[in-house]
């Protein structure tokens, strides 16, 4: 059975640690491989690898830095099969899911190849007699990030390409679920010509997401994860002096007005709510229908679409959904279901009790459909992280509205409408960091940045885009005077420049 490595200095090296995690194929329930849990001294290892290699590389051209950041790129699209294949043997989710993930994260490949650009400061000259004023935007050395489960090819590049073209060396703790895709990643990152050390990926559990945060060298952390863990990373990372962007919890409503097309807003919802069989934190897991019409329409057209869905392994083609990612988010998923029966919704389909022939042993559920779900109910409440769509029906727009605005997270959001003044007073008001007007998963694409507001966000930067270039390199201004001859003594008073 194979043992997956750490990557430091440019090799592979294997753990010293006797903590070892199994690595499950989710369609059939199977060990597939082994992962040591690293040390704390594992993490101080890479950090020190990656802290040598900082300064040539923050010295080296950007335009020198983004030429394996092309190679890279090609890379990662001529082996694209390769890597959508491992993150499905390990997630569980379709092939084509798994190369839509992986596109996306060449997006933010792409968009780093153009550093050179975005790193451009500021000049003023003349802003006082004789004196000039630039900016200059610097990496700030070893910067680190831990990544989820649910994308373990495009989280980690929405973070690395950009700090490492930044000027930035890293280090990678991908989820310890699926971490194969993160080391043939990074054996095309090295292929591509990258120098040793510039990136290196340490696996591990809590130990070493604690010794990320608390290790002096390491100046910013990115985290994606459950809102809990999000705030611990964010209070302890900041409380070590680092900056930190910690992307957490949920739970995205999507509100469909009387007006909307239902069946554009059907196969949205479809889509939205059981890709990746619900494990994405921008699934949508709450549907507003606006009207008793329109909530019945709605859960009429969805039930029969739902129970039709296809869910198998990702080698079969026609797969639609596959499993879920281990056996206790099965359990959890499916406790859930019970916990929102227990208290009075309404399971239009329970997608509990699926078994596939050949893949009993797998973590397989169909999708589940709860109409009249309220406020106060903990399915409503909680982010459940699988396939399972709550209806809660709302009188009107401003009812349907409060309920993205009251709620804790502010990830994103969805109206599904033909109404421009109301898609228009949508936008302006709603509360969340990513808003879609009949597009119900609103994705940035790499040129603009990720992140929600409220409890799905702790720090100041969004991931990506220009968000994620600032959030990876500090602001300097100089302000210059050459000698001139100009003789007017010592000033005492605050300098105004004039």
């Amino acid at each position: 059975m194979d043992t997956i490595q750490n990557a430091i200095n440019g090799r592979k090296v294997t753990s010293v640690s006797a903590r070892i995690a199994p690595v499950y194929n989710p369609a059939t329930g199977d060990q597939i491989a082994n992962l040591p849990l690293s040390t704390a001294e594992e993490v101080s290892d890479a950090v020190a690898v990656a802290a040598r290699a900082a300064g040539p590389w923050a010295e080296t051209p950007p335009l020198k830095r983004v030429k394996p950041m092309f190679r890279f790129k090609e890379l990662l699209e001529r082996h694209a099969g390769e890597i959508a294949a491992t993150i499905s043997k390990e997630h569980g989710k379709t092939h084509p899911d798994a190369l839509g993930e992986l596109a996306r994260g060449i997006d933010v490949v792409d968009f780093a190849c153009g550093i050179p650009h975005l790193l451009k400061g500021e000049y003023s000259r003349n802003v006082g007699p004789e004196i000039d004023s630039w900016s200059d935007r610097q990496p700030l050395g070893v910067v680190a990030g831990i990544t989820p489960f649910n994308f373990p090819a495009m989280v980690p590049m929405w973070m690395y390409p950009v700090a490492i073209a930044c000027g930035n060396t890293f280090v990678l703790k991908p989820s310890e679920r699926d971490p194969s895709a993160s080391m043939l990643i990074w054996e095309l990152f090295q292929e591509a010509g990258f120098p040793p050390g510039v990136l290196n990926v340490v696996h591990g559990d809590k130990e070493v997401v604690d010794a990320i945060l608390d290790h002096p060298d390491i100046k910013a952390v990115s985290f994606v994860g459950s809102t809990p863990v999000a705030e611990h990373v964010y209070r302890r990372g900041s409380a070590s002096g680092k900056r930190v962007q910690a992307l957490g919890g949920a739970k995205n409503h999507m509100i469909v007005m009387p007006d909307a097309d239902m069946d554009q807003a059907v196969d949205a919802l479809m889509g939205a709510a059981f890709g990746s069989a619900g494990e994405r934190c921008m699934a949508i897991s709450v549907a507003v229908p606006v009207g008793e019409e329109t909530a019945n329409r709605l859960v009429e057209a969805l039930a029969p679409k739902i129970r039709m869905m296809k869910v198998g392994p990702a080698p079969d083609p026609d797969s639609e959904m596959g499993p879920v990612v281990t056996a206790e988010a099965k359990q959890r998923i499916e406790g859930l279901i019970g916990q929102g029966v227990g208290e009075g919704a309404e399971l239009v389909v329970d997608g509990r009790g699926l078994e596939l022939q050949g893949y009993e042993g797998g973590y397989f559920l169909g999708g589940s459909l709860f109409d009249r779900v309220t406020k106060d109910m903990t399915i409503y409440k909680t982010e459940i992280f699988g396939p399972v769509l709550c209806v809660v029906r709302a009188g009107d727009y401003e009812d349907a509205a409060d309920l993205v605005n009251s709620h804790e997270y502010g990830n994103g959001t969805a109206i599904f409408t033909r109404d421009g003044d109301v898609a228009r007073a949508f936008a302006a008001s709603i509360e969340a960091g990513m808003v879609g007007i009949n597009v119900p998963i609103p994705v940035p694409v790499a040129y603009h940045s990720f992140g929600g507001w409220k409890r799905s966000l702790f720090g100041d930067h969004a991931v990506y885009g220009l968000e994620g270039v600032r959030f990876y390199t500090r602001l300097k201004t100089v302000t210059a005077r050459w000698p001139t001859g100009i003789r007017g003594g010592p000033e005492f008073n605050f300098p105004s420049l004039k």
